[in-house]
């Protein structure tokens, strides 16, 4: 006799219970910056919209960060750490390559042995992680998961190069998945471009400055490419996630873009035409570009501006190195 397999299934729905959030301990002014690429604050207020940017002490690392925002988002959601059974950090600034940060982090938090693994999708990291959360919670496969962005991009900075460094800020920001009685996850619309891979990314292998060939690898982008890539086709991916989530724009309550720059923020909310009701997610003003980080630490800091916020609806998208994007309609905490 042939026997069937078991087959788990879990909750029919999932939902963002609670976000946590950690920024690095010093903030950068653009003063600080301007001599190493000859630029002025004026310049970088101009092209970017960064008047300042949090960068953490040399003594912390992206894991501590994780772990601080982890720690919040957990107390704050009201789960014991230890019915956390999934731990999903999206990095690209693990200090130590192997092991994960997730695995040290949910031992930190008290979440041990729950399933622990790194998402490398830069910039759209954390919406990839807030997808697979769903997607375990609903196979049955986890009960709650933690979903971390966490970067220390100071490590990864060349002071010198003009077309990224000033942007760069470190931070962390968490939130914990869990079980609901209605939908709180969209459908996440993900996807890649490799062949645009070089747009943004790494300027040298590790392999390269072991062998003495190249200096410490550092993040280089160019600005026009992901300027325009950025604009005019992540505004068809919002679209698409709005229209697969079954919302429209003047539904939703926030609009929480990856921090890449105001610019391109002000034109998404131009081309998505947000209705002045929608609140914007302008978090890069004060903490810079923190990569994966980035939209967990928006929605925390607009969470914690505007707390009316709590029960509506936010379009949140990343995209960035590899050119990776992802984008997913959420119901905030």
């Amino acid at each position: 006799m042939t026997r069937t397999l078991v087959q788990p299934t879990g909750a029919a729905h999932t939902r963002i219970y609670a976000f946590g959030a950690a920024r690095g301990e010093v903030a950068v002014p653009n003063e600080d910056l301007i001599g190493p690429i000859d630029s002025s604050d004026e310049w970088i207020r101009q092209r970017t919209g960064i008047v300042t940017r949090t960068r953490a002490v040399p003594e912390t690392d992206a894991i501590d960060l994780a772990t601080d925002a982890a720690r919040e988002a957990i107390e704050r959601s009201g789960v014991d750490p230890s019915k956390v059974d999934a731990v999903i950090v999206a990095t690209i600034s693990n200090p130590k390559q192997t092991p994960s940060v997730s695995a040290i982090v949910a031992d930190r938090v008290g979440a041990n042995p729950a399933a622990a693994y790194d998402v490398n999708a830069a910039c759209a990291g954390f919406a990839y992680g807030i997808a697979q959360a769903d997607a375990l919670i609903r196979a049955g496969a986890a009960h709650y998961a933690l979903v971390i962005g966490t970067e220390k991009l100071s490590d990864v900075v060349d002071p010198t190069d003009r077309s990224i460094s000033f942007l760069l800020g470190d931070g962390a920001g968490a939130a914990v998945v869990g079980p609901s009685d209605t939908p709180g996850i969209g459908p996440t619309v993900w996807g890649s471009d490799g062949s645009k891979a070089d747009a943004v990314g790494m300027n040298h292998t590790l392999t390269e400055f072991r062998d003495g060939v190249a200096p410490w690898p550092t993040l280089r982008q160019e600005g026009p490419t992901v300027f325009r890539w950025a604009v005019w086709e992540m505004v068809k991916v919002a679209r698409q996630a709005l229209e697969e989530a079954g919302v429209e724009a003047s539904d939703l309550a926030a609009f929480v873009p990856h921090q890449a720059n105001m610019r391109i923020i002000d034109e998404f909310a131009k081309q998505l035409k947000l209705p002045e009701s929608v609140v914007i997610a302008r978090d890069i003003e004060t903490t810079g570009n923190t990569s994966a980080a980035s939209i967990p630490l928006a929605t925390h800091r607009l969470l914690e501006e505007h707390p009316e916020l709590s029960g509506g609806l936010a379009l949140q998208i990343g995209f960035g190195a590899g050119l990776v994007f992802g984008a997913q309609v959420v119901v905030l905490p």
